[in-house]
This record gives C-alpha cells, sequence and structure tokens, in this order.
C-alpha cells in the first residue's frame, strides 16, 4: 500500500473539512455543480464514481464469473444481511434512538422524519462504492461484480416494498427513474468501459500481466476520485451540517452501531463458514455500506429537499467514508485469520 493511500483516511477527514468550509463559502458555485443532474442522479458526482469504480472494472474476467457458484457462500450472506436483516435492525435501532433514547431532546415530528431517512440508507444496499472497498482490500473484482449485480436485480423489486412495510404507509412511489438511472451510471457504464479496455490490452497478447500494470498505472485516479466526490457531497451540504450540529450527533449514533454491528455480523459469520478472504471482506463491506444516492433521492422525492429524512440521509454519507475506511484498514490486518484466496 503506497504513502497515498496508507494515509488515506487523513485524506478523507480533511476533505470533508474542505467540502463543509468551500459549501459555506461558495454556495452558488456549489449550487450550480448541484443542478447538472436528471432525476436525482448528479452527473459530476457520476463522472467522479465511473473514475473510482472503472480500475476495478478494467479487471473483471467475464470467463471466471461462472465459477462464482463454486463459492455461493459468499453470495448467500450478502442476500440475507442486505435483505432480511440490515432493513429491519436499522429500523429497530432508529425506533429505539429516537422514539425512546432521544425522545427528551427532539420534537416527536422530528423524530420521526430522521426515523425515515434511516429507514431509506437501511433498505438500500451499496453498489458502486463497495467496487472502491473491495478493491482496497484487493477482493475478487469478479464476485464482486456479481455480488452487486444480484443486489440491483432485488433491489428494483424489493426496495420499495421493504421501505412501505417500515415506514407503514399505505401507498409508496419510488422513483424509478433515478433507481434505474443510478444503476445505469454507476455500475453499467464503467463496466463497459472496462470490458472494452481489457478487450483492448488483451488483443492479440493474453498477458493478464497487462492488465494488472494497467490497472496499477490508473489506481491514482480512483483514490482521487474518491477524495473528490468527498469534496463535492460535503459541499453541497456544507451549510445544513453547520446548522444542525447535535442533530447531526445524534443521527449518527444509530448509524455507526448499525454499520460497525452488520460488518461484525458479516464477517464473523464468513470466518465461520471458512469463506476465504478475498470474498468475504467485499462481502461484509456491501452489507455494511449503503446506496446513499438513492437514499438522498427518495428521502427528497418524498419529504421534502429540506425535511428531516433528507438530512439524515445526508449524514449517511457523513458516517459512511470514515466508517468503511476504518472497516477496510480492520478487514486488511485480520486477514490472516481466513483461508488464503484461491488462485
Amino acid at each position: 500500500m503506497g504513502l497515498f493511500e496508507k494515509w488515506l483516511s487523513v485524506w478523507v477527514a480533511l476533505c470533508i473539512l474542505a467540502g463543509i468550509v468551500l459549501g459555506n463559502l461558495l454556495p452558488g458555485f456549489f449550487a450550480g455543480l448541484a443542478g447538472l443532474e436528471h432525476a436525482s442522479v448528479n452527473f459530476v458526482v457520476a463522472l467522479l464514481i465511473w473514475a473510482m469504480v472503472y480500475p476495478m472494472m478494467v479487471a473483471v474476467d467475464f470467463s471466471a464469473i461462472g465459477q462464482v457458484g463454486r463459492q455461493p457462500k459468499g453470495l448467500v450472506l450478502t442476500l440475507v444481511v442486505n435483505w432480511l436483516i440490515k432493513p429491519f435492525t436499522m429500523a429497530l435501532l432508529a425506533v429505539f434512538f429516537f422514539n425512546i433514547v432521544f425522545a427528551p431532546l427532539i420534537e416527536p415530528a422530528d423524530a420521526q422524519q430522521y426515523i425515515a431517512g434511516l429507514i431509506l440508507l437501511g433498505a438500500a444496499p451499496c453498489t458502486a462504492m463497495v467496487f472502491v472497498w473491495s478493491q482496497l482490500t484487493r477482493g475478487d473484482p469478479n464476485y464482486t461484480l456479481v455480488q452487486v449485480s444480484v443486489n440491483d436485480a432485488i433491489m428494483v423489486v424489493a426496495f420499495a416494498p421493504i421501505v412501505a412495510l417500515l415506514l407503514g404507509l399505505t401507498e409508496f412511489t419510488i422513483p424509478w427513474e433515478t433507481l434505474l438511472l443510478s444503476v445505469g451510471l454507476y455500475v453499467v457504464v464503467p463496466l463497459l468501459a472496462g470490458i472494452a479496455t481489457r478487450a483492448i490490452l488483451l488483443r492479440g497478447n493474453p498477458d493478464t500481466g497487462r492488465i494488472a500494470a494497467f490497472t496499477a498505472r490508473i489506481k491514482p485516479a480512483s483514490v482521487l476520485g474518491l477524495l473528490a466526490t468527498v469534496v463535492l457531497l460535503f459541499g453541497f451540504q456544507g451549510e445544513t451540517i453547520l446548522a444542525n450540529p447535535l442533530v447531526i450527533l445524534l443521527i449518527a449514533i444509530p448509524l455507526l452501531i448499525q454499520s460497525y454491528g452488520i460488518f461484525g455480523l458479516t464477517y464473523f459469520a464468513a470466518w465461520k463458514w471458512k469463506v476465504p478472504f478475498n470474498v468475504a471482506a467485499p462481502c461484509a463491506l456491501i452489507g455494511t455500506s449503503n446506496f446513499f444516492e438513492l437514499s438522498v433521492a427518495v428521502a427528497i422525492s418524498l419529504f421534502g429537499l429540506n425535511s428531516g429524512a433528507a438530512l439524515a440521509t445526508v449524514v449517511g454519507v457523513l458516517v459512511e467514508v470514515p466508517v468503511m475506511l476504518s472497516l477496510v484498514a480492520f478487514a486488511n490486518r485480520t486477514q490472516h485469520h481466513f483461508e488464503a484466496n484461491p488462485q
């Protein structure tokens, strides 16, 4: 791990600070960038996510994807945690903290808004960003792609019913255009670019060492894309974050418990089930992180831009990057407890 990656958590912290400061100093500039969107999907953020995801997509070997069936345990864990456990534990934690623990500090109407935002986060498993976390743990890119693809397919049919059930709504309209456009921009487009690049690199020479050399050269772009994304996301919400410091802390508490709890549960289950590390690490990380772009978009469409629900989803972004980096570091330090990665 290079010097830049080794101190990535420091750079992310500085980018969070820079985003908040710049968002307050240059609100018009960030408002202009925020307006470059369609169906609540920001194209500038999408471009930066391409930079993050593209190096790993180049490493995807479709000829090896068929071998995923030989190791079904990781996929089973991903699906069970993401769809049968995570949404419901997030809802329970949100209700417990905002209806009981924090009840003396928050108005009941506001508490319900924050609960709704947390439920939206818990019901949307990560898609694009998990490729970054997987790459930082040297996860199997083919297996990660399959996990993300299956999650996306399930999300199309399961996200709305789960959220409707947990919110207690009789009618719930999911912005399908946002969901489909997000998946297309964050997963399909960089995947197609990766396939084309891989074909060019291997043309006339099947040596996969050329793939490794190419991805090593462009890897800094992936990290820079992550840092620039952090600056933008916090720049968009800089004024809101500074205006609600106590509320943000209260929202972060159940999110932190959920994140570390879900990771611990999945990581331990993978270890007990003897899942290889290059499958176990992405499996645990995809269950921990959230599809915050979708969560923010749905919160805005359902409850409004200035709602407590929208604020809760933004806090999810604030919490996620530092938490995920700490879990990546933990996974890399403990990988010797797992079975060796299959060659």
